[in-house]
């Protein structure tokens, strides 16, 4: 996969690889995806920005 990196602390990156190979993913790249993916996937059909923010305060993204 090749996009914009992003760069994660010592420590989140170590937890990430982790569980990226305890799962079976063939890099951190493909686990990271797939993770956003999956919580991504919890806006779909908002119908607007303040249905998503709702949802985004109640996963305690925001405050």
């Amino acid at each position: 996969m090749f996009g914009p990196r992003i760069k994660l602390d010592k420590a989140l990156l170590a937890k990430t690889k982790r569980y990226a190979d305890l799962a079976g993913y063939s890099s951190v790249d493909e686990f990271v995806a797939h993770v956003l993916e999956k919580e991504l996937a919890r806006f779909e059909g908002s119908d607007s920005e303040e249905e998503i923010k709702k949802k985004l305060k109640g996963l305690g993204y925001i405050s």
